[in-house]
């Protein structure tokens, strides 16, 4: 089964962009700089960064802008505001070997949607597509974040008691469950 990674997470890319990689990080609440739009009124903003690393030994031509990003908030998967005027992409950058660039985008959503945010990135590398990959993570009170497929009704749900019980089962000292 597909499993997204979670915010800060690197995804490696396989077949004909080996050695590139890619990450959704730092997440979290902030205004935008150049203030706010109007289309986000009664929506709280926030941040994060798309960063691509080539591990290569040649150059890749990445482009990514605001059709190549959807982002998904709260239990229902709501789709969030992005700030475009106020987001910084990366459109037609050369990533050298041993490089990275950083896209930092602004977006704003209900705040109760805030402790589950999903992203979903598909960059363009040399003007081919490459494969979508999801990230997910929340801002605030990560209590209220429900992992996929999971039901909120005891606190074994929480992302910390589930890794618990993973590494339990992988040590084979826990219960299979």
């Amino acid at each position: 089964m597909y499993e997204p990674n979670v915010v800060g997470d690197w995804q490696e890319y396989d077949d004909e962009h080996a050695g590139l990689r890619v990450r959704v990080h730092g997440l979290e609440k902030a205004e935008p700089p150049r203030g706010r739009d109007d289309a986000a009124e009664g929506l709280v903003y926030f941040r994060f960064r798309v960063t691509v690393e080539n591990r290569t030994t040649d150059s890749f031509g990445i482009h990514l802008e605001d059709g190549q990003i959807d982002i998904r908030v709260g239990g229902d998967g709501e789709s969030a505001f992005l700030d475009w005027r106020n987001s910084q992409f990366i459109e037609g950058f050369d990533v050298y070997p041993l490089r990275r660039v950083t896209s930092v985008l602004y977006a704003a959503a209900p705040e109760g949607c805030l402790p589950l945010v999903d992203i979903q990135v598909q960059l363009k590398v040399d003007d081919e597509w490459t494969g979508r990959y999801l990230w997910s993570g929340g801002i605030g009170p990560h209590d209220a974040s429900v992992p996929v497929g999971a039901r909120p009704d005891s606190a074994m749900d929480s992302l910390a008691a589930q890794v618990i019980s993973f590494l339990e089962r992988e040590a084979g000292q826990g219960p299979a469950s």
